[in-house]
């Protein structure tokens, strides 16, 4: 089965991987910028995984990144929750600082709510497993905030505090969403543990400027049972809404949140949060996308249709996803 899946992650990943091209002034993807790091972030210039290193094609890369991720799927194991959630956070250079402390106080405020209180207390003694990044260029990612556990509202105000004294790690540089979803699918695999449902909640401002086309990990992270929603704050692109829903979200019940300024987000995050955690329904999912991955609901919505199965489909229809 290991050998069949392999071949589907192949037919969805196609040896040539577009990339998203630079805009004015921003390095392409691979290359180091200011030739500076900071700990804790991916190193600019040091090879990264499921990038391609010196004497390794593209192809080679993707096919390595792809039978990685499989094989950490099949580990498993790790402490049972309810839903684990990665958390990341737009930190490149079109966000400001005092938008960046907005966006982190939007979160802070919305896990101090009685209602994200109670959505976590609804999960019972599995609880929710909530970790923080931050991202910018293709190479700059930072888990700025580990794992929690959370199971009470006591819990949840001790996270808020942790948020309330995160630092900006990164200060700056293009946007490179597929190296986000990368980074944290990566996370979600070695965070000791398995939850019932895996969410990434993508935040930001612009369209990928940098690196792989966001579509293309997005499909990976969708086939290996990874759902991703999204917040779009709609300052600077009115319609970077409907970019994130091609582009960006994908998996069961993905949808994404809008919010028209770095004003707005708290109302915005805390309903997303409170959809996230309490598993609402969501009447919105992902349009078609490039690569045909999507999540069980939308696949039998298909089937029940009698519509063309798209590539990738029939991945989620074998065991254990």
């Amino acid at each position: 089965m290991r050998a069949g899946l392999l071949a589907i992650l192949l037919a969805v990943f196609p040896a040539t991987a577009e990339a998203v091209e630079p805009q004015a002034g921003e390095s392409r993807a691979g290359e180091s910028r200011a030739g500076e790091s900071r700990a804790g972030e991916s190193r600019a210039g040091e090879p990264q995984a499921g990038e391609p290193q010196a004497g390794e094609s593209q192809p080679d890369a993707y096919a390595s990144s792809a039978a990685e991720m499989l094989a950490q799927a099949e580990a498993g194991g790790g402490q049972p929750v309810d839903l684990e959630l990665v958390l990341a956070v737009d930190a490149s250079s079109s966000v400001s600082a005092e938008e960046f402390d907005l966006q982190m106080r939007g979160f802070a405020d919305a896990f101090r709510h009685p209602a994200v209180a109670s959505a976590i207390r609804a999960t019972g003694e599995l609880g929710v497993a909530v970790a923080m990044i931050q991202w910018s260029d293709n190479r700059r990612q930072h888990m700025a905030i580990d794992w929690q556990h959370l199971t009470t509202a006591d819990s949840a105000q001790a996270f808020a505090e942790i948020i309330d004294t995160t630092p900006r790690f990164l200060d700056g540089g293009g946007t490179a969403i597929g190296g986000a979803i990368e980074f944290a699918v990566r996370a979600l695999d070695r965070n000791g543990f398995q939850g019932v449902r895996r969410v990434i909640d993508i935040s930001g401002d612009g369209r990928a400027n940098q690196g792989a086309q966001p579509s293309k990990l997005r499909d990976l992270a969708v086939l290996r049972g990874i759902t991703i929603n999204g917040l779009a704050i709609l300052n600077e692109d009115s319609s970077v809404d409907a970019y994130y829903r091609t582009s960006v979200i994908g998996g069961t019940g993905a949808f994404v949140m809008t919010a028209n300024n770095y004003e707005d987000f708290a109302a915005a995050m805390l309903e997303k949060l409170i959809k996230e955690i309490g598993a609402v329904p969501i009447a919105e999912g992902p349009a078609e996308q490039p690569g045909g991955a999507y999540g069980a609901a939308q696949l039998a919505e298909r089937k029940a249709r009698d519509e063309p199965v798209a590539p990738g489909d029939g991945a989620l229809d074998q065991p254990g996803y």
